[in-house]
């Protein structure tokens, strides 16, 4: 019997004998000992059950000595699954009453599968396919135009293919970094051979690019610690060699530290990204994790998870690998086997902790998840008059829930999504809050891509939908067709209640493409300028807000909102609907609309020398920065001064809807012009070219600089409109004048 005190003995199995061909023996020998752990490499077919000993392998006097050790405490399991399947029948009895630190995941396909299975984390996977045939490609390649064409256990980056649509009838064919153009047939020829040598999977191509026009993805290394929990080991970049599309590090690909390389490509938006990825891969590790042990009741420690993102910094995984190779830096080798030390040291002190987790997670998780859900959403499902209000729409989401959910609060306990809560696992934790007590549900519906917002509907479905209006956020995501947006947007319409109210914006053109024809509920229209069911007129602007009047059940009734800007008096619009169609009173609603405004829309910061800034800086897009430069012109005294930062997502349009900006901004008279940001010179050569004085047009892509000019430019009784996508962080600007501009 061992003390209480006694080493751990930690047995490495490998499907080879001998230890010098695996090189990560040495490292995992030197950590083991260091950690005072003993250490030894063995292979199946050396394992005496009898004698209860294994003929095994020990470093000591830098080599290895064969000698008879004992069962160990715990098992790391290093080598080939595929090529110990051969002794399965010796590892399932070891299995039995030795704990092994992991488990493998299955090959990549596996992984894929599993993961959209279990759906929690499809929306970061990449359409993939197994190619039955060259009819099945062909199929694939005219809907994506660019694919990727490589095999279901592919490793290190080998026999990869990136195959484009040149023409009608021509292919573009990548390998490695030679370019060939094949004809249909020449490529149907190349595809049966690969077909024939094993099985083949095909995916749309989604790259990421390196400001230097080089292709790169990250690396993300998980794995659990010496007290079981997941950590995250490293986050690296690896950049594909000039002229290849390969950045793995097998195929001539480089690596770089993460920080430098993210301050060089994001800028400020630098800390957040790796937050970010960081955040990901230790939710992707607990997942497949708990996915491990509920199918087979076994663990896993350590996975490489390798994404890419998108020119919207969507996350895309390219891949999910059980075992990665160690980062090539020879420190983070060493963090590694650190790791895997020590877990597995871990491992033997608490089996049957880690075995308890496992027969909870194994014992029908699902039915005790769906009872906890059960017992908190239920009214979700059973309450059949629960009003369930979603919103959606390119601009006003936000607003509009606000004031929605300030009116129906003055008679009735309302459910309201928090913030800019509005994706699928947003909607996933909503639906576990709602309960009994409930007598409305608030919801905000995001969407960056098609199929998100009937992943929305499939969690909670609405009876009650507003599309604020179809605008060009997130265009760029639809080849700039707004078409598009309009079509990802009516899955509102086709996953809600098919007899519930559907509110609309009669003046929004863009709200023509809805889908609306099937849809069998009662329609309802808000606007201004045209006639509709719920109209405004005589709007003005006050103080901080605006007023307005429209007519209820025939009497006109004259509202208040405390928020600035036209656009906000459609998000009014649409909460009045609502609340008359629930039968709230007009003094209710008069009350309700006098809301708690959400955080930096439109806020104005009154300064000394009677200055006034207006913080506009959560979301950007053209109809929201021509509304707040409408703000802008209506509330300035004397000098106009607007400060625009980066619109985001507007892909092909973004030329053309910048040089628009521009152009409103000459045709407002604003007094002096400042973009910040990469190309947003765009907007200013564009106002420059239609006629305002250069000297009053400013363009950086430096804070600091850019506030080194207000400190010389800014003068008594100016109005200062700062307006920008949120990942630009422009609240920092905001935040300079009210400190520098503060009443003293």
């Amino acid at each position: 019997m061992k003390g209480s005190l006694a080493m751990t003995i930690i047995g490495m199995l490998h499907h080879r004998l001998d230890p010098t061909t695996v090189l990560k023996s040495y490292a995992y020998a030197a950590v083991a000992k260091a950690e005072g752990a003993q250490f030894f490499y063995f292979t199946p077919k050396s394992v005496d059950f009898a004698k209860r000993s294994i003929r095994a392998k020990v470093y000591e006097d830098g080599q290895w000595q064969e000698k008879t050790m004992p069962f160990p405490d715990v098992i790391y399991n290093a080598g080939s699954p595929e090529k110990l399947s051969v002794s399965k029948e010796i590892i399932d009895r070891l299995k039995e009453e030795i704990p092994f630190t992991t488990y493998s995941i299955g090959n990549k396909w596996n992984v894929m599968k599993r993961l959209k299975e279990a759906k929690e984390f499809e929306q970061y996977l990449i359409p993939s396919e197994i190619v039955k045939d060259a009819d099945v490609f062909h199929k694939f390649i005219n809907y994506y135009k660019r694919v990727v064409f490589k095999p279901i256990d592919g490793r290190k980056g080998k026999g990869i293919y990136f195959i484009t649509k040149a023409g009608p009838k021509n292919f573009e064919v990548k390998k490695d970094s030679t370019n060939t153009i094949y004809s249909k047939p020449q490529l149907d020829a190349l595809l049966k051979e690969q077909l024939a040598s094993g099985t083949f999977i095909m995916q749309p191509y989604i790259q990421s690019i390196t400001k230097a026009g080089q292709v790169y993805d990250f690396r993300l290394h998980v794995q659990k610690n010496g007290e079981g929990k997941w950590v995250v080991t490293t986050v690296y970049p690896r950049i594909a060699p000039n002229g290849s599309i390969i950045p793995n590090i097998n195929n001539g690909g480089f690596t770089n530290y993460l920080d430098p390389f993210l301050e060089q490509e994001f800028k400020e938006e630098a800390y957040n990204i790796r937050r970010m990825l960081e955040h990901f891969s230790l939710a992707l590790a607990h997942h497949l994790d708990d996915i491990q042990m509920e199918k087979f009741g076994e663990v896993i420690d350590e996975i490489g998870i390798d994404v890419g993102l998108d020119q919207q910094q969507k996350i895309w995984m390219y891949e999910v690998n059980w075992r990665p190779g160690c980062p090539p830096a020879f420190y983070l080798e060493l963090d590694v086997v650190i790791n895997s030390i020590r877990y597995a040291m871990y491992l033997a002190k608490n089996p049957k902790r880690v075995k308890k987790k496992m027969v909870q997670q194994k014992s029908n998780p699902v039915e005790v998840k769906k009872e906890i859900v059960q017992q908190k959403s239920n009214p979700v499902e059973i309450k059949k008059n629960l009003p369930i209000i979603a919103i959606t729409g390119s601009a006003g989401k936000t607003t509009t829930k606000a004031f929605v959910g300030s009116i129906l609060s003055k008679q009735w306990n309302v459910f309201e999504s928090k913030d800019y809560w509005n994706t699928t696992e947003h909607t996933k934790k909503h639906k576990e809050e709602i309960n009994d007590s409930h007598q409305a549900v608030v919801l905000e519906y995001g969407m960056a891509y098609p199929g998100i917002i009937t992943n929305h509907c499939s969690i909670i479905q609405p009876n009650i939908s507003i599309v604020t209006n179809i605008g060009l956020a997130h265009v760029g995501n639809f080849d700039g067709d707004v078409r598009g947006v309009a079509k990802a947007k009516s899955e509102l319409i086709h996953g809600m209640d098919q007899q519930g109210l559907l509110i609309l914006n009669k003046d929004d053109d863009n709200s023509r493409f809805l889908e609306t024809q099937q849809f069998k509920g009662k329609m309802l229209t808000v606007g201004i300028k045209r006639d509709a069911d719920y109209r405004a007129y005589d709007l003005q602007y006050k103080d901080i807000g605006m007023s307005f009047k429209m007519k209820l059940h025939g009497q006109e009734i004259e509202l208040y909102i405390p928020i600035l800007g036209e656009h906000h008096v459609y998000n009014a619009l649409n909460a009045v609907a609502v609340a008359d169609y629930l039968g709230f009173s007009p003094l209710d609603i008069q009350a309700g609309l006098n809301f708690k405004k959400p955080p930096r829309r439109l806020t104005i910061y009154n300064l000394r020398d009677d200055i006034t800034v207006i913080d506009d800086t959560v979301h950007s897009h053209p109809q929201g920065v021509r509304a707040a430069i409408d703000v802008l012109t209506n509330i300035a005294k004397k000098r106009k001064v607007a400060i625009i930062g980066q619109m985001r997502e507007l892909g092909v349009l973004r030329e053309e809807e910048y040089r628009k900006v521009g152009e409103y901004i000459y045709e407002e008279g604003i007094d002096e012009f400042i973009t910040y940001g990469f190309r947003t010179d765009e907007m200013s050569n564009a106002a420059i070219e239609m006629g305002m004085d250069p000297a009053r047009v400013h363009h950086f892509i430096n804070k600091d600089a850019l506030h080194a000019l207000l400190d010389k430019l800014i003068k008594p009784h100016d109005t200062i409109l700062v307006k920008g996508a949120s990942k630009t962080n422009m609240f920092e600007t905001v935040k300079y004048l009210d400190q520098t501009l503060k009443e003293e």
